[in-house]
């Protein structure tokens, strides 16, 4: 495995690669956002690069990791070096929606299947020839609103207000709430918004509790996620409070502290891989990641980000086999090729559930990838 950094590593690298032939080698790139506002997300999905197969389909693999800092623009210029500079075969990233969603016409000029570690379903809906290039690993907005709602319903929640980050993120998740929160006989009563860099919301929670809400939903990713929640302690909040499912990490716990505590999360199997039931379908594969994970980086590290690059190389180790049958690495011939066999994959469990793709499904997960967890003194509780 290779992390390229400089200019001087990338001309190295891209020398020794001219000395192979075309067929010898796949290379896989990553923008991750292992700096910024994401951090608690991109470093353990750069981590588990360490965890991925250096063969597939008997070929030899070459990750090339990227920081693009949790910006866009990085992003962009990032895949666009993949792309142009390294010729990958496939990207993985990045890290964030907004990140993933300016990737897109980057990654369809260059006919790159690129495998999303973000939540939005934007990212892969609706299906149209640029989008038919992006893959995703994790849950949509779409499942993780009708898990809250579903939960929140259950508990006799009646009012909800919202507070998200204002961007494709925070307005993603939000828009998913006003199409099924009158299903589940759930009113919206407020609905602001912050920045990831924000290090104030007062006035936008003095706002959100003056209408006494039954629960309060915070549509927000990583350590400033924990922002809303401690300025409604501060305020004496004493309704349920839910997350988006980008919080799913021990930084968010370690930062939250006391103001997260008995808040609900929608988040994937792995979190609570232990604590699964014999028979659930992601068991097996969820538990083998944490055992890696944390053999490699210790006890109670693991986390639902990194697991989506898991799975994201395990899409690739079940596609690239299938692909080398048409083409061979290097070519835009062999790009489609791994394009259509993604499209293939079926019945495949990984540590999130079990993926079925098809061409309009570049997600392939169903509601058995998906748990509410609460946190009790400061770990991840099964609910």
């Amino acid at each position: 495995m290779k992390f390229r950094h400089t200019r001087p590593l990338v001309a190295l690298a891209m020398l020794a690669s001219f000395a192979l032939p075309v067929s010898a080698q796949i290379k896989i790139g990553l923008t991750l956002s292992t700096t910024g506002p994401a951090v608690s997300l991109g470093i353990p999905e750069k981590n588990t690069v360490a965890l991925l197969p250096k063969t597939i389909g008997g070929k030899s693999v070459e990750y090339i990791v990227f920081d693009d800092a949790s910006d866009t623009t990085a992003a962009v210029a990032n895949t666009r070096r993949l792309t142009v500079e390294d010729k990958v075969d496939a990207i993985i990233g990045s890290t964030t929606t907004p990140n993933s969603l300016a990737m897109t016409d980057t990654v369809a000029e260059s006919g790159t299947p690129t495998i999303s570690l973000a939540s939005s379903a934007r990212i892969i809906e609706p299906m149209n020839a640029k989008k038919a290039w992006v893959f995703k690993t994790p849950q949509t907005d779409t499942m993780m609103v009708l898990a809250i709602l579903e939960h929140a319903a259950k508990r006799g929640m009646k009012t909800m207000a919202y507070i998200g980050f204002s961007d494709a993120l925070g307005e993603a998740f939000y828009a998913e709430f006003e199409k099924f929160a009158a299903v589940r006989k759930i009113s919206i009563v407020a609905n602001e918004r912050f920045a990831s860099r924000d290090t104030s919301v007062t006035a936008q929670i003095i706002k959100l509790t003056a209408t006494n809400p039954d629960m309060v939903v915070i549509g927000a990713s990583g350590t400033p996620a924990v922002l809303p929640a401690k300025a409604l302690a501060e305020r004496g909040y004493k309704g349920s409070v839910y997350f988006n499912h980008g919080v799913a990490n021990n930084d968010f716990l370690r930062v939250g502290g006391k103001d997260v505590e008995g808040a609900f999360v929608p988040t994937s199997p792995v979190i609570v891989a232990a604590a699964l039931p014999a028979d659930h379908p992601a068991k097996a594969q969820a538990v083998d990641y944490v055992k890696r994970y944390e053999a490699m980086y210790g006890p109670g590290t693991v986390s639902a980000f990194g697991a989506y690059t898991w799975d994201a190389g395990l899409l690739l180790s079940q596609a690239i086999p299938v692909a080398l049958k048409t083409a061979q690495p290097g070519t835009r011939e062999f790009r489609a090729a791994l394009r259509d066999a993604l499209e293939a994959v079926h019945d495949l469990k990984v540590s999130n559930g079990v993926t079925n793709m098809s061409k309009n499904d570049h997600l392939g997960l169903d509601q058995r990838a998906r748990v509410i967890v609460r946190i009790v003194g400061g770990k991840w509780k099964l609910d």
